[in-house]
């Protein structure tokens, strides 16, 4: 069950892929994860490609999100930074085939960065869970 209330603006665009706001109320924990990439347990990038790497990134996530007692779908907010030149379609293509759509989907921002802390790295993903406190 959700904990958030998911609200789109009649005056705005509606996708099924995100909501353009979520309210979290009082008493919830929120739990933020810092920015995760496609890299394996040693650190090591997966992959030269941007499907690769956006797949083990979200294996990152869930495996943050399980140690802090969340699950995917307490997520209500995510970050997505992709390096220029990549293909935001692309990126997005392989998100959602990784991660299961929810009936409520988190607020959503993307951006594009001239690189990551992480060499060879594509993508960097962070989360705002929130569950019941």
């Amino acid at each position: 069950m959700a904990i958030a209330t998911y609200i789109n603006p009649d005056t705005l665009h509606s996708n099924p892929a995100f909501s353009q706001v979520v309210r979290v109320p009082a008493g919830a924990d929120l739990i933020y994860i810092g920015g995760q990439n496609g890299v394996d347990a040693t650190g090591r990038v997966v992959g030269p490609d941007l499907a690769s790497q956006v797949r083990q990134t979200l294996v990152n996530l869930r495996a943050c999100l399980a140690a802090a007692g969340a699950e995917p779908a307490d997520v209500v907010k995510w970050n997505l930074l992709i390096k220029e030149g990549e293909s935001l379609q692309d990126g997005f293509a392989a998100f959602g085939a990784a991660w299961d759509r929810t009936p409520h989907p988190p607020a959503i921002t993307f951006a594009f960065v001239s690189g990551l802390a992480v060499e060879g790295a594509l993508i960097e993903i962070e989360a705002v869970a929130a569950v019941t406190g």
